[in-house]
């Protein structure tokens, strides 16, 4: 086993893991954070997307010990204290970007990496920067569109996309 120290949403977290545990099941089963999902565990889908040190990771393919001493936020952790979601989540409600909602946290997820670095993205971004997050159920353009208000909903308010909750995980 090998001790692990973490920011997870917002709040520090100390773990002893298998080396050989990935982020995404850590996740899952450690902390009880379900909304990133195991889809594929190739890396193909982009399902079990999260952001370490603020830039989108396929937490499949990440070993829990690689996030040592670095930061994770998870779908859960975009939405404040008071529930409030954040304007990517606000705005996949709005623009219907979802149907199944299976791959909603890894697009939310990329999407707000991607508006991080890209706060006005033409639409040919928003498909460049979401390429290799798959969803079955629509043809994007729901998708799409709702990254798209989101980067104008950010803009108009001043708002960076990644502003973590500071709420703490239940250990």
């Amino acid at each position: 086993m090998t001790q692990i120290k973490l920011t997870v949403n917002g709040g520090a977290r100390s773990d002893e893991v298998e080396p050989r545990l990935l982020l995404i099941h850590y996740l899952r089963e450690t902390l009880g954070l379900r909304a990133a999902n195991v889809g594929c565990d190739t890396t193909s889908c982009g399902a079990c997307t999260v952001l370490l040190d603020g830039e989108s990771v396929k937490s499949c393919t990440v070993l829990a010990v690689q996030a040592n001493d670095r930061s994770v936020t998870t779908t859960e952790g975009l939405v404040a204290e008071d529930g409030t979601m954040s304007a990517v989540q606000e705005a996949f409600r709005e623009n219907h970007g979802l149907q199944c909602g299976f791959c909603t946290p890894g697009m939310v997820m990329a999407a707000t990496s991607l508006l991080a670095e890209n706060p006005h993205p033409t639409e040919q971004e928003v498909r460049e920067g979401l390429e290799g997050n798959f969803c079955r159920c629509t043809g994007y353009h729901n998708i799409v569109q709702s990254v798209l208000g989101a980067a104008e909903k950010l803009s108009s308010t001043g708002s960076s996309a990644t502003a973590e909750s500071s709420t703490e995980v239940n250990a």
